[in-house]
């Protein structure tokens, strides 16, 4: 008989026991936060589209590879999630990687905030939880306080074998994003001939301070209080932040008492814009077929229409057009 394989074992200390169930149920709170900001962005396409368009104005000059950036940033969310309630590598990878990310995203947010002031929403939760900003940096912080304060209480010994576990692991959260929200490979706008008539626009004053009839512009129409025309105006601040060349003007329909919420919701006051409160004329330039309206246009004559708005607003086919190359 092993006399020493049937002594008993030495009770752990109880430091040691307090210690590993406050490390587990942090761990489990860290993994519960990364699995919930990837399960909000792409719960719907409206969630994600607002996430994806974070890539185009740190410089991504196609909407589909901000898209697969974005799905990319979805799955290593997921991927980290699931890294901590599997425990795959924990002090090796798992726990810098997350203090790696959370910096790149606090540094990112610190970013938006000089720029655009401590108003709107981050994107960390897609449309399911609202965070300005500075809450986001902090939100961000305190993750990276639990991740080093794990790093000490909770630092488990890895299992053998691993490596079996963390590729099909790791394959399934980055295909996930990419399965639940396809690719749109149709961010072209369609063509499109009609003469806009935009010779009303300078019929009243205030008129637009450049001449929309000559040359190329990009004219979108909208509403003050429509949910979509924020979006596609949220989307042309983007562009013009990070194309400022691009000539694209903005034709705003509705009264001055929602012009306040429409640019603290957008941040689009920066884009050559008109308030343009002739109700009748502005249906008549930008179709009956609804707002957003967004064309395309060559000497006062659309040429193409962003038939799906915002789907259709790619800076890569701006920049081919502008430059009279076909798509």
């Amino acid at each position: 008989m092993d006399i020493e394989a049937a002594a008993p074992q030495p009770k752990r200390a109880p430091l040691f026991v307090i210690r590993h169930i406050i490390g587990a149920i942090l761990l489990v709170a860290l993994a519960g936060v990364f699995a919930y900001s990837a399960y909000s962005k792409i719960h719907s396409e409206n969630a994600f589209d607002n996430f994806q368009w974070t890539f185009l104005d740190l410089g991504i000059n196609s909407l589909m590879a901000a898209g697969i950036v974005a799905r990319l940033m979805i799955g290593l969310e997921m991927m980290l999630a699931l890294f901590l309630l599997f425990h795959i590598y924990l002090k090796k990878f798992t726990y810098p990687a997350i203090l790696a990310v959370l910096s790149i995203f606090c540094i990112y947010l610190t970013i938006v905030l000089v720029k655009q002031g401590n108003t709107g929403d981050c994107g960390c939760f897609g449309d399911k939880l609202a965070m300005k900003p500075a809450a986001a940096i902090v939100k961000n912080l305190v993750m990276m306080a639990v991740t080093v304060l794990l790093m000490f209480i909770y630092p488990v010994k890895p299992y053998k074998n691993q490596e079996i576990f963390c590729i099909p692991i790791a394959g399934l959260a980055f295909c996930i994003p990419f399965l639940v929200i396809l690719i749109n490979n149709s961010s072209a706008p369609v063509p499109y001939k009609r003469d806009l008539g935009l010779n009303r626009l300078y019929q009243y004053n205030p008129a637009p301070d450049v001449d929309l009839r000559k040359g190329k512009h990009i004219v979108a129409f909208m509403s003050l209080t429509c949910p979509h025309c924020k979006k596609a105006a949220y989307l042309l601040q983007i562009i013009h932040r990070e194309h400022p060349s691009y000539p694209i003007y903005m034709v705003i329909d509705g009264s001055d008492n929602f012009k306040k919420a429409f640019f603290d919701e957008t941040h689009a006051e920066g884009v050559p814009h008109i308030i343009y409160q002739h109700t009748d004329d502005f249906v008549e330039m930008a179709g009956r077929d609804g707002v957003p309206a967004i064309y395309w246009v060559n000497d006062g004559v659309a040429e193409f229409k962003s038939q799906y708005a915002y789907y259709q607003l790619d800076p890569r086919y701006m920049e081919d057009w502008i430059a009279g190359k076909k798509f």
